[in-house]
């Protein structure tokens, strides 16, 4: 200890020497004297010789005008740049660099020290100048940088999907499409952008002080502190944009709403960072440090690659995060975002030096690439597996049907991404639904039969949802329901150019095919009553009118069954509601007016005749027009005539 106190007292015994000396400098004989009285005084100064020898070392015995400079300003605590003498600065520079020369020519040690302080005064003039004038940015400042480059992030582009109800493998509400970029890929130049991050009237003082430092051979210390001062303004800007330094385990616990922010912030921040944070960081080392191609290489590699590898980490955790279908159009943001860039980073990121970031981030990429198609798989399988058993009241659209449609309208909005990712050949074998699919589909995009199959997989989950309902009926309405929605979601959209007027009219026929299989379930029995079989065939009169009051109170009771029934099944499309109703229409009215007119008259006057014909054709009409119309609330018998 008493040793170690020793070593310090002689230190700051040196120290203050030097200081003595130093503000002496100007002065050839007191510096002189001082020196030689200080160093004789005992062994523990002798090192104040070292820095500066006997004046006899020097030609004419004195410090030189440029070591003069140099000893004054490194006995003051201003700064350079700062004084209010308008040559300071540049008076400086000039005997930096005789001394500079002087070092090269000669052996002299002083002129080595002296040198030496002043490389340490213009480190800290350099530290100072950078900071100083560092451009403030905020987020908008970073986005408009963006859009100054012909470049747009989306708003809401209307695409939407349908919030899902509770069934067990559909429980999230997907996401919107706001979060997406309007312009998709297509690489970037990074000719003629301009994007300052330091006041452009200091670049060239900063770029004076380091051409001296290279020069004298201080491009180590000039290396630090550039890259010191970069690194922390551009985590500033990260947390600007609202990316956080966040660990791959923190993302996969993170809950998916929060998760979403953090990804279109991703998104948006991934394109500012290398488009104009690091071209401006480039155009910066450019300026700078000219002097040296290789120091100008490290720093802008050493400088950058921090918050390049932060960025690629968080797009590393998404990739194995649990895969979900909300997750599915935020990570084909993040890749085409990632994609878009990709150009920029090899461009900026050059020789070996770059290499490994430009390999992390087209790892990455596929990784990306790897979870949208692994997810978009995962998504087919869980409308396969859907098995919620709760049938819709009405007979109405189904919760899924929305979903998936909905679903399958977005990925339309990602096309070409989608059929890049997706052309590996699977679509040869994928299994559809129908044959005539697969055999009008020989020539379709990939994303053509990914659609294909997924709606295949959705068709055939609703049959077996149908299947659910007692009245049969009711599950051809459910089925028409859906399968028109899923007709107009096509029509009404991209999807329609994608899976073509052939398929929309399969589908069609689909329609009409469910529309006579609901007439023959529901009306059959109905009609059956208004057949002549059994009417005026037995022996007596009596027994013709009693098959007739039969006949007709059979009729009546059947009919008001369905009334009851069906209005309030919800046929949700008003055109094939009314189509519907005129096909019932067609069917049952004719054949009541024949009956009518045929066997009415046998009871008309007679006792309770009333009872029996309780409708005109006008009112069957009429109550026809209720049906399918979702109406609880309906009496529990149609309207009689008036």
């Amino acid at each position: 200890m008493a040793a170690a106190a020793s070593v310090d007292g002689q230190d700051k015994v040196i120290a203050a020497a030097q200081h003595i000396v130093k503000s002496l400098a100007t002065s050839k004989n007191a510096a002189d004297d001082m020196i030689r009285i200080l160093s004789g005084f005992d062994n523990r100064l002798s090192s104040i010789t070292d820095l500066f020898p006997s004046s006899s070392a020097s030609a004419n015995g004195e410090f030189s005008n440029s070591e003069q400079i140099v000893l004054q300003w490194d006995a003051s605590d201003s700064l350079l740049w700062e004084s209010p003498q308008s040559d300071a600065a540049s008076e400086y520079l000039a005997a930096v660099d005789e001394l500079i020369a002087s070092a090269a020519d000669s052996s002299s040690s002083r002129a080595d020290n002296v040198l030496q302080l002043a490389m340490s005064r213009l480190e800290e003039e350099f530290h100072h100048l950078m900071l100083r004038n560092a451009v403030p940015l905020d987020a908008n400042d970073l986005y408009c940088s963006i859009r100054r480059f012909s470049l747009s992030f989306a708003s809401d582009s209307g695409e939407t999907i349908e919030d899902f109800d509770n069934s067990a493998e559909f429980d999230q509400q997907p996401p919107q499409q706001d979060g997406s970029l309007e312009e998709r890929g297509g690489s970037s130049i990074l000719d003629d952008r301009r994007f300052d991050l330091v006041r452009p009237e200091s670049v060239t003082d900063l770029k004076e002080i380091a051409d001296r430092m290279i020069w004298a051979g201080y491009g180590r210390e000039l290396g630090q502190v550039f890259c010191s001062v970069r690194r922390d303004i551009l985590d500033e800007c990260l947390a600007i944009l609202g990316i956080e330094r966040i660990s791959i385990d923190e993302v996969q616990r993170i809950e998916w709403r929060l998760l979403d922010d953090k990804m279109k912030k991703w998104i948006q921040g991934v394109k500012t960072v290398v488009m104009a944070l690091l071209s401006g960081e480039r155009q910066l080392c450019d300026q700078i440090l000219v002097a040296s191609d290789e120091l100008k290489e490290e720093c802008f590699v050493e400088t950058a690659k921090g918050c390049v590898l932060q960025l690629l980490n968080f797009g590393d955790a998404i990739t194995i995060c649990q895969r979900s279908p909300e997750k599915l159009f935020r990570m084909l943001d993040m890749y085409e975002a990632l994609t878009e860039v990709i150009p920029d980073l090899q461009a900026l990121f050059v020789g070996e030096s770059g290499e490994f970031i430009c390999s992390e981030a087209n790892g990455i990429l596929k990784r990306l690439g790897d979870a949208v198609r692994g997810t978009l798989l995962e998504f087919g399988n869980a409308v396969q597996r859907e098995t919620s058993r709760k049938p819709m009241q009405a007979g109405e659209i189904h919760p899924v049907t929305r979903y998936v449609m909905n679903y399958a309208k977005l990925l339309v909005v990602y096309s070409e991404t989608l059929d890049m990712l997706l052309d590996d050949g699977d679509h040869v074998t994928t299994e559809v639904g129908d044959n005539d699919d697969a055999r009008h589909f020989e020539s379709t995009t990939p994303l053509g039969w990914r659609l294909v199959t997924l709606i295949s997989y959705l068709e055939a989950n609703l049959e077996e949802k149908s299947k659910l309902y007692e009245d049969s009926a009711m599950q051809y309405i459910f089925l028409m329901n859906n399968i028109f929605y899923i007709i107009q979601k096509v029509k009404n959209s991209e999807l329609g150019r994608i899976l073509g007027d052939n398929w929309i009219r399969r589908r069609g026929g689909k329609i009409r095919q469910y529309e006579t299989s609901y007439l023959r379930a529901s009306w059959t029995r109905v009609l059956s009553h208004l057949k002549d079989d059994g009417v005026g065939s037995g022996s007596s009169h009596s027994f013709s009118r009693m098959a007739l009051k039969e006949k007709f109170k059979s009729f009546n009771l059947a009919f008001e069954e369905i009334y009851r029934t069906q209005t309030t099944w919800k046929v949700m499309d008003p055109q094939l509601r009314e189509e519907l109703k005129i096909s019932i229409s067609e069917k049952v009215i004719p054949a009541y007016r024949a009956f009518l007119g045929r066997f009415g008259g046998q009871l008309e006057g007679g006792r309770n005749a009333g009872k029996y014909i309780k409708y005109t054709p006008e009112d069957l009409e009429s109550h026809l027009s209720d049906l399918f119309e979702g109406l609880p609330g309906l009496a529990n018998h149609p309207r009689k005539k008036t």
